[in-house]
């Protein structure tokens, strides 16, 4: 059995002008609204976004992309695909057999929030659902028969494609709002750190909720 942390990877943008050629996509797709593109300049995007997010206009906001790497639990990972406007592709626990050299011949599970990874009680719960999934490939059941018997604390490995509105929608409803589930916010706190911090013209949205 193995145990590991939460983690985030931005995949897209990587670099200060990737981040700038999202916003020069934005501006030049609003501005198609007003035919103002003789109004573009080097740093006009700035003044122009502002007016967007302060007019409200999220529309324009879907020409900007984002595409972030997650490490995550199963549990969490079913709420993040309740995001409609996004793409997703997942670890299948249909093809990906854990008894395998490749995994290391174990099941990898992340800690909730509020159990020690050190306590028993969720120690010997994992291993013995562990122990079961191994059991099952042994009697011959397929890896997608067998992940019946695994926890939703479960290891997964998530990419998640989305424009900036729906990022921002996600930001408001699961890292800057208390009402989110505790291993969200864990998960999309510092993804909105990270974000407001590359990208504050789009992503400051203010400090995330105690």
């Amino acid at each position: 059995m193995k145990i590991v942390e939460q983690l985030h990877v931005i995949l897209y943008p990587l670099t200060p002008e990737d981040w700038l050629r999202e916003l020069k996509l934005i501006e030049d797709a609003g501005r198609t609204a007003y035919l103002s593109d003789d109004k573009i300049t080097a740093t006009s995007h700035e003044a122009f976004i502002k007016m967007i997010i302060g007019r409200d206009h999220g529309a324009v906001l879907e020409f900007g992309d984002m595409q972030v790497c997650f490490i995550t639990d199963r549990g969490i990972s079913h709420e993040i695909v309740r995001h409609r406007l996004c793409s997703f592709i997942q670890e299948s626990t249909r093809y990906c057999n854990y008894s395998s050299d490749k995994f290391g011949n174990e099941v990898t599970f992340v800690e909730p929030s509020g159990c020690d990874r050190n306590s028993e009680l969720w120690r010997n719960s994992c291993e013995r659902a562990e122990g079961a999934y191994l059991d099952m490939l042994k009697a011959g059941y397929t890896p997608q028969q067998a992940r019946a018997v695994l926890p939703n604390c479960t290891k997964t490995k998530i990419q998640v494609k989305a424009n900036f509105r729906e990022w921002r929608h996600i930001f408001k409803l699961r890292a800057i709002s208390k009402a989110a589930h505790p291993d969200m916010r864990r998960l999309m706190i510092p993804l909105y750190q990270q974000c407001r911090e590359e990208c504050p013209i789009i992503f400051d949205m203010g400090e995330p909720e105690v």
